[in-house]
């Protein structure tokens, strides 16, 4: 709080975003970002695409998931 201009309900509020973030598992990861760019009328080709571009980037990356784990984790 100090070293923004935030207050300290919105610092509290980036604080807790930056745990909950953090404390997602791939499988939480993969499930939500499908819904999240389903929601934005995405095919699931381009959706899968996306995710396994994004993977890599987290802060723990998981080790490469194939196309058909990622389907597996979303549908089960």
């Amino acid at each position: 709080m100090r070293s923004t201009p935030l207050r300290r309900g919105e610092a509290a509020r980036v604080v807790l975003d930056v745990l909950a973030y953090f404390d997602e598992t791939v499988e939480e990861f993969v499930r939500r970002r499908h819904r999240e760019l389903r929601s934005r009328g995405m095919a699931n080709q381009e959706i899968f695409e996306r995710i396994t571009a994004e993977l890599p980037h987290r802060a723990v990356a998981p080790p490469g998931l194939s196309l058909r784990q990622l389907r597996r984790i979303v549908y089960g």
